[in-house]
């Protein structure tokens, strides 16, 4: 059972599927994320510097150079995904890979974000032409995944850009296969080597015949 219960809850919602299963982070793996936030950021007088692989330290306001703290920085992300519409765009050639890959699995997308802005992604990704199951959670990812995949012991991928992430799910899943992809790459400098099992993508045509492969087509 997922350790959140409104996850679980949206996880029984779910219709029955025996197929592949492939879980899939949202931002910066479907939707672009840190290449439209600074932007959003510039609208409401702040700017980002990446000087590490977080938010929060990172974020100042311009006018007076005050860096802003973790609550302030949970309301901007707040703000952002209220006018998500406004600014995130499908990542390149994720569309095209997750068509080619829905006809033969199941694809969820399991996004860490706060229950409440469920409806608007949703209404977003509709909007996109992203029909797939949209799944939020405000707690670890492993133990959601766990859940999604049942008793069956059908394949599993999961494709996330936050490494924590990909250890929660092999935590709870050790058979999964895990996909390390971000939707900027240069990112990739601040964050240690991928351990051995995590594949790391650069971007979503690499990632569709691997992901097919780990999956059995």
């Amino acid at each position: 059972m997922s350790d959140d219960p409104e996850t679980a809850r949206q996880i029984e919602e779910l219709a029955a599927d025996d197929r592949p299963l492939l879980v899939l982070d949202v931002d910066d793996v479907v939707l672009e994320f840190i290449r439209p936030f600074p932007h959003f950021l510039k609208s409401r007088g702040f700017g980002l510097t990446l000087a590490s692989f977080r938010l929060t330290g990172n974020i100042a306001e311009t006018a007076s150079g005050r860096l802003v703290e973790q609550p302030e920085v949970t309301a901007l992300l707040g703000e952002f995904f209220d006018a998500q519409a406004d600014w995130q765009s499908i990542t390149d050639g994720a569309a095209e890979a997750l068509a080619a890959l829905g006809d033969r699995a199941e694809i969820v997308m399991l996004t860490a974000m706060p229950h409440k802005h469920r409806a608007v992604r949703r209404a977003h990704l509709d909007a996109l032409g992203l029909p797939y199951p949209l799944l939020t959670t405000e707690m670890a990812k492993g133990p959601a995944v766990a859940k999604l995949r049942g008793k069956k012991g059908r394949p599993v991928a999961f494709v996330d850009d936050q490494p924590s992430n990909l250890l929660s799910v092999q935590n709870s899943v050790a058979d999964a296969h895990l996909f390390h992809l971000m939707a900027d790459n240069s990112l990739r400098a601040f964050l240690p080597p991928a351990p051995d099992d995590i594949v790391v993508l650069q971007d979503w045509p690499e990632a569709a015949p691997k992901i097919a492969a780990a999956l059995g087509f």
